[in-house]
């Protein structure tokens, strides 16, 4: 059995080797890793030369699906794959789910996905706010879903559905609030103002810190929850939002809800003391202050009168315990 080089290996991922190679593929005449030979007679079943294409296809008829699931897994997996397990895999098990959960998946292989998703699966893909911004095609396939929820319908139709106007006021205010230069203000105020949801949901996956910190003040809760979810967020960036009064409970609630954010403890203590926080919210995580915050709330006058009368009680426990 042949070994293959990497050099080879690429040259049959992407079509390239030559026959008595590809077909040494499909008749299991090359060392392969499971994943691998997955992977290349995907590629080979679309192959121009229709005796390789034919052998291939076979090939794959003995294929256990794991071997699919774990190449389309895989991060450096090819565009080829996902485009035949879309079209003639989906229904198989943990499919849909490698596909939804590889965010190097193009949006336009999920669409076929949708019809085949549990309830969780659809909710992964409503949580990728970036790959259901960039694809009508896909934002259509979900509100078509029998599984997706009705908050899940209102957050599509938000994202894609008629008008949405930008709420230029709010922007201006936001803007003003992070960008001290009067010109870049003006410019970045006036392309928001020309974008569509979608693409502002782009922006606020792609764009800066300045983009991030005037979007999430944005009219419309996608947009919103896209800007928690861009890549590029820092924990500053976070630790700020969680400050903020200006900011909706529902985004707070959701910064609260977000076990990573949690873990930093500045995002705890600026939400417990953000008079805007949802007081359920701020009592669950009241004891995770230190000791000289918890002193501090317990004055704080802005926060409700029950996390601070809590605040004082938990004070008093912690002082009883250390006697």
């Amino acid at each position: 059995m042949e070994t293959l080089s990497p050099e080879i290996l690429e040259d049959l991922r992407h079509g390239r080797a030559t026959r008595e190679r590809k077909i040494a593929v499909c008749t299991g005449g090359a060392h392969l890793a499971p994943a691998e030979r997955a992977e290349i007679l995907a590629v080979l079943a679309g192959d121009a030369d229709e005796i390789v294409a034919n052998r291939a296809q076979d090939a794959i008829l003995s294929q256990p699906v794991e071997t699919f699931v774990e190449a389309l897994k895989r991060e450096q997996a090819l565009p080829t794959l996902f485009s035949y397990a879309a079209r003639n895999l989906a229904d198989k098990p943990g499919v849909c789910d490698a596909m939804v959960q590889n965010r190097n998946c193009p949006a336009e292989h999920l669409v076929p996905l949708v019809r085949h998703l549990s309830a969780l699966g659809i909710q992964a893909l409503m949580e990728e706010l970036e790959r259901v911004s960039e694809s009508p095609a896909l934002a259509s396939a979900l509100e078509h879903s029998t599984s997706l929820t009705a908050d899940q319908k209102n957050q599509l139709h938000e994202l894609h559905g008629p008008g949405n106007p930008v709420d230029e006021a709010a922007l201006s205010e936001a803007a003003a609030a992070v960008e001290p230069d009067v010109q870049r203000r003006q410019t970045l105020i006036q392309r928001l103002a020309k974008m569509t949801v979608a693409q502002r949901v782009q922006f606020a996956m792609k764009g800066g810190p300045e983009a991030r910190r005037t979007l999430i003040r944005d009219n419309n809760k996608v947009v919103q929850r896209a800007v928690l979810q861009s890549p590029r967020l820092t924990d500053q960036e976070v630790e700020a939002f969680a400050a903020m009064s200006s900011l909706t409970d529902e985004i707070l609630r959701l910064i609260a809800g977000n076990r990573n954010f949690r873990k930093n403890y500045t995002v705890v203590r600026n939400l417990i003391n953000n008079p805007k926080a949802p007081l359920d919210v701020t009592m669950h995580m009241l004891p995770m202050l230190n000791a000289v915050d918890l002193k501090r709330l317990t004055t704080n006058k802005n926060v409700p009168e029950t996390l601070r009368t809590t605040a004082v009680k938990l004070q008093r426990t912690r002082a009883d315990l250390k006697k």
